[in-house]
C-alpha cells in the first residue's frame, strides 16, 4: 500500500511522526519526502484506517494535511520501517514557514547542563527557521543554507535516534558544529567572537545602536531613549518603530493587551501586534499615534539577548536603506549606520520581514504578512497557473496552481529598483518551489496603472514567454481579495484607500463596487477633488486642504495653508490638476485642517495620526452631505463637509476629536447608504470594507454599525491583507475566473 499526503508536511516533524506511528503498529515499509509532499509505503495488507487514524491523532502541532491519496501499489523488500532518502516529485504543498522556538527549546536554552545552553540557533523538528533558509524542496538539510554546516557526532546521534525530539530535524546544530555570531564595530573590526551577544547587550544598555542579523534579515536595535538618534541617522522624522519586549509583563507597562492580542503575540508566528498605548511613555517611538507595534522574542538570539539586557524592551525595527528591502548580507549591513554589528555566518536564502498585525474582534488585519505566515495558501476553484504581481506599494506576488493560490512574503514598495529586483527574485524562487518556471504560466495579472513597475515587469515576462497579460483595476482587486478572504462570490465593497488607477484614468480611492470575480459595477464613489501638483499633493497635504477650501468658497480659510505666492500658484495649478475620489486624501486634508499633521513623511501618516482623534471622538457636531448622480453612479459630495467644517470654531483637543469623528462618520454613513441601496437592487446580502483605509479601526466600527443597522452582513479581512499586500491575490482570483468564464465588464 502506498499513501501520498500533501499539505504542510515538510519541516514540521512529519516523517518522524509517521515513523513512530508505523513502528508502534509493527508495520514495515518507508516514509520519504517526495517533491513537496510525503510518500508512505507499507508492506502487506495493513489496516489502512487504523494507521491513518493513529497518524492524525499524533500529528505534529504545525502539520496540516490537505489531501490523502491511497493507491494499491504493492510494497516489498522492507524488513523494518525506515525514513529513506528524499526524491523528486510533485510540488503541490506549501513550503514550511519560520516558526518561533518552542517551549522545550527555550527550556534547554537556559539549562546550564544542556550542551545548547545559550546557543542562539537552537531548534528542533517543531520550531525554527524554515522558509528563510530553504533553497528547494524536498525539505532536507541539503536544500537549505544549513547545508554549509556539517553535523557533529553528537547532533548526528540525535538526528538518527527515533526517540529523540531532533530525530530527522533538518536544521539542527549546536555550538560545536552550527552557525556562530561575531560582533563587529563600524569599521568592520571583530570586537568579540567568544561571547558576542553578552557584549552586544551591554553596549545596547549603555546607549549604543546595534544591528543584529536574525533569521530573515537584520534589525536595528537601541534602547527607547535612542529614538531621536535613529530618526536623525536614518531620516525617519516621525515613522513609528517596532518594539520588542522581554515578555507580556514588560508589554503591560506600556500598552493595553486584550485576550485576542495576547494570543497573537504568543502564537507560533509571533508577529508585531499594534497595541493601544497606555501613556505617552513611548511617544518618541510612535509620535502622535495611539498605537505602538510590539512583539516578543521568537528566536534563540532574542531570548539570549534579553537574558543579558537590563532593559525590558528595546527598539527593534527593520535595518535597511530608506525605501529599500531589508538588508540580508553581512557586507551590506556593515554599510548601514550603527555603532556595532552582531552578525552570524548562515546565509539568508529568503528575506522575511516581521509580520505586522492589528486585531479587530477575533479577526486579524495584516498590515504586513511575512515571517511566520508566508508562503501562504488559499484554496481556489480554478486550476490555471496564474502569476499576479500586485500594485506598487506593499507588493506581494501570487501564483496559482492546481486549485491553490500561493502568495509570497511581503516585498515592499516597487518605486525603488532594488525592490523590483527582490520581486523578480522572490517570484522566481516561488515558481521554483512549485516546480514551475515563468514559461509554464498561463496568464499574468497586473495593475491597470501604466506606470507601475510591477506592470512593466509583468509585461516583460509576458512578451518574453508569449503569455497572456490581463490588467486588473486596483479596487476590483481589493474587493476580490476580500471575497476570497471571506468565502463569498459577490459583495458590495467599500474599497477605500489612497489612490488606484481607474478605468476612466482618474485616481480612484473612495469606491462602492458591486463586485464579482468576473465583473464589477462602480455604483458609488466620493466626489472628485483636484490633486494640486499630482503626486506632490500626497506629500504636501496642505495642497489638499487648500483645494477643498478654495473649491468650497472658503478663500480666507484656504489662505491658512499657503503663502500668498503659493496660493496663487496652487489656484493656477488646480485648474489642470488630476482628479481623485480618494477617501485617504479626504482624511489627509482633514488631518491637515485640524492641525494634526501638515506633511506626510511616511505612507499613511496624516490619516494614521488622525485616527487617535477618531478613536476618542463622539458624534457631537452636525454635518450634512449631499449625493449627486453621475450616470449610473452616485457620488457622495465632500466639499460641503469642508465648508461646514470651516464654520466651526475648534479650540480644544476634545472639540478636535469630536469634530473629526462627526465629519468622518457622516462620510461613512453616506457611503453605506449607497452600498445598502445596491444590496437591495442586486440581492447581495453583504457589505464589506477593504483597502488601506480599512486598517483604521474607528472607521471600520462606524461602517459596521451602519451596516448592522441596515440588517446586512458586514465583511472584513482576516487572512489576506486589507491593503495593497492583498492586491496580488485579488488579481489572481479575477484573472483565474475570467479565463474560466465570460469576460468581465467595468464601468
Amino acid at each position: 500500500m502506498k499513501i501520498l499526503i500533501s499539505g504542510t508536511v515538510q519541516g514540521v516533524g512529519f516523517r518522524p511522526t509517521v515513523y513512530r506511528v508505523a513502528k508502534s503498529q509493527g508495520l514495515k515499509g518507508y516514509v520519504l519526502n517526495k517533491g513537496s509532499n510525503v510518500e508512505i509505503g507499507i508492506v502487506g495488507d495493513a489496516a489502512e484506517d487504523e494507521f491513518l487514524d493513529a497518524l492524525q491523532k499524533k500529528l505534529p502541532p504545525l502539520a496540516v494535511i490537505d489531501n490523502i491519496e491511497v493507491v494499491g501499489d504493492s510494497i516489498e523488500g522492507y524488513d523494518d520501517f525506515r525514513i529513506i532518502t528524499s526524491s523528486e516529485g510533485k510540488k503541490t504543498s506549501v513550503t514550511p514557514v519560520d516558526t518561533a522556538i518552542c517551549a522545550e527549546c527555550v527550556r534547554e536554552l537556559f539549562d546550564e547542563g544542556n550542551r545548547r545552553y545559550l546557543y542562539p540557533f537552537i531548534n528542533c523538528t517543531s520550531c525554527g527557521a524554515r522558509f528563510s533558509v530553504i533553497e528547494n524542496v524536498p525539505y532536507d538539510r541539503i536544500s537549505t543554507s544549513m547545508h554549509d554546516f556539517e553535523m557533529c557526532e553528537a547532533c548526528h546521534v540525535e538526528y538518527k535516534d527515533p526517540m529523540d525530539r531532533r530525530f530527522h530535524a533538518q536544521t539542527t546544530s549546536c555550538p560545536r558544529c552550527g552557525p556562530k555570531y561575531t560582533l563587529y564595530d563600524k569599521e568592520g573590526t571583530v570586537i568579540d567572537d567568544k561571547d558576542p551577544i553578552a557584549t552586544f547587550a551591554r553596549l545596547i544598555d549603555e546607549g549604543a545602536l546595534g544591528i543584529a542579523k536574525s533569521w530573515g534579515g537584520m534589525h536595528l536595535i537601541g534602547t527607547f531613549d535612542q529614538a531621536a538618534r535613529i530618526r536623525e541617522l536614518y531620516g525617519r522624522p516621525s515613522k513609528p518603530f517596532a518594539v520588542m519586549c522581554r515578555d507580556l509583563d514588560a508589554i503591560a507597562q506600556y500598552a493595553e493587551v486584550t485576550e485576542a492580542e495576547e494570543q497573537v503575540l504568543t502564537s507560533t508566528q509571533r508577529p508585531i501586534v499594534l497595541l493601544t498605548k497606555k501613556s505617552d511613555e513611548l511617544s518618541a517611538i510612535s509620535p502622535v499615534l495611539s498605537t505602538v507595534g510590539v512583539y516578543v522574542p521568537y528566536s534563540g538570539l532574542h531570548y539570549v539577548l534579553f537574558y543579558y539586557l537590563h532593559a525590558d524592551g528595546v527598539i527593534m525595527t527593520s535595518a535597511n536603506r530608506s525605501g529599500e528591502p531589508m538588508t540580508v548580507l553581512n557586507e551590506e549591513a556593515l554599510n548601514l549606520k550603527a555603532d556595532y554589528f552582531l552578525l552570524h555566518n548562515r546565509r539568508i536564502v529568503n528575506r522575511l520581514d516581521d509580520s505586522v498585525v492589528r486585531c479587530y474582534h477575533d479577526q486579524k488585519f495584516f498590515l504586513r504578512k511575512s515571517r511566520g505566515f508566508t508562503p501562504t495558501t488559499v484554496k481556489i476553484t480554478y486550476t490555471e497557473r496564474i502569476l499576479s504581481l500586485g500594485a506598487m506599494e506593499n507588493v506581494s506576488s501570487s501564483i496559482s496552481k492546481a486549485g491553490t493560490v500561493y502568495t509570497s512574503q511581503y516585498i515592499g514598495s516597487t518605486f525603488h529598483y532594488p525592490t523590483v529586483q527582490f520581486l523578480a527574485a522572490g517570484t522566481e524562487h516561488m515558481l521554483k518551489l512549485l516546480g514551475l518556471s515563468a514559461a509554464d504560466v498561463d496568464a499574468i495579472g497586473v495593475d491597470l496603472h501604466p506606470r507601475y513597475p510591477t506592470q512593466r515587469y509583468g509585461k516583460s515576462l509576458a512578451e518574453e514567454h508569449q503569455i497572456d497579460l490581463v490588467e486588473v483595476q486596483h479596487h476590483w482587486a481589493h474587493a476580490a481579495s476580500l471575497m476570497l478572504d471571506t468565502g463569498v462570490d459577490e459583495v458590495v465593497a467599500l474599497a477605500v484607500d489612497g489612490t488606484g488607477y481607474g478605468t476612466d484614468r482618474k485616481a480612484w480611492g473612495g469606491e462602492i463596487l458591486c463586485s464579482r470575480y468576473d465583473s464589477f459595477d462602480r455604483v458609488g464613489s466620493l466626489e472628485d477633488i483636484p490633486l494640486i501638483g499630482g503626486e506632490m499633493a500626497i506629500k504636501d497635504i496642505r495642497r489638499l486642504a487648500f483645494a477643498f477650501l478654495a473649491l468650497a468658497g472658503r478663500d480666507a480659510e484656504a489662505a491658512r495653508f499657503a503663502t500668498e505666492k503659493e496660493a496663487a500658484i496652487m489656484a493656477k495649478l488646480m485648474k489642470q490638476a488630476p482628479k481623485t475620489s480618494s477617501f485617504g486624501r479626504v482624511l489627509d486634508a482633514l488631518s491637515c485642517y485640524l492641525g494634526i499633521c501638515q506633511r506626510m513623511t511616511y505612507d499613511g501618516e496624516p490619516a494614521m495620526k488622525l485616527e487617535r482623534y477618531l478613536a476618542q471622538g463622539k458624534p457631537a457636531y452636525e454635518f450634512e452631505t449631499a449625493v449627486e448622480r453621475h450616470n449610473d453612479r452616485k457620488v457622495v459630495r465632500t466639499l460641503p463637509l469642508f465648508e461646514q467644517l470651516a464654520g466651526y470654531r475648534i479650540q480644544t483637543e476634545r472639540e478636535k476629536a469630536d469634530v473629526a469623528y462627526s465629519f468622518v462618520n457622516t462620510l461613512v454613513t453616506g457611503l453605506v447608504e449607497i452600498a445598502a441601496e445596491a444590496c437591495d437592487k442586486t440581492g447581495i446580502p453583504a457589505i464589506g470594507i477593504t483597502g488601506g483605509v480599512s486598517y483604521d479601526v474607528p472607521i471600520v466600527r462606524m461602517a459596521e454599525t451602519r451596516v448592522n443597522e441596515k440588517g446586512l452582513t458586514f465583511l472584513t479581512h482576516d487572512k489576506i491583507p486589507n491593503g495593497d499586500g492583498g492586491i496580488s491575490i485579488g488579481q489572481n482570483a479575477i484573472v483565474g475566473h475570467l479565463r474560466n468564464g465570460d469576460k468581465g465588464k467595468d464601468t
